[in-house]
């Protein structure tokens, strides 16, 4: 993974809690754990191929 993706990814976390919003913290939290859980059960390897 690139140096500037993983930077941006990290901004994004970081905004995410910046801004308080619990909404918006709980979706993020959502989305990372649902997106690791198909890239280790290989899921975006096989939509990709």
């Amino acid at each position: 993974m690139s140096d500037l993706y993983r930077t941006a990814r990290m901004a994004n976390d970081v905004s995410t809690l910046a801004s308080g919003n619990p909404h918006r913290i709980a979706r993020r939290a959502k989305n990372k754990i649902v997106g690791r859980a198909l890239a280790r059960a290989g899921i975006w390897r096989a939509l990709w191929r």
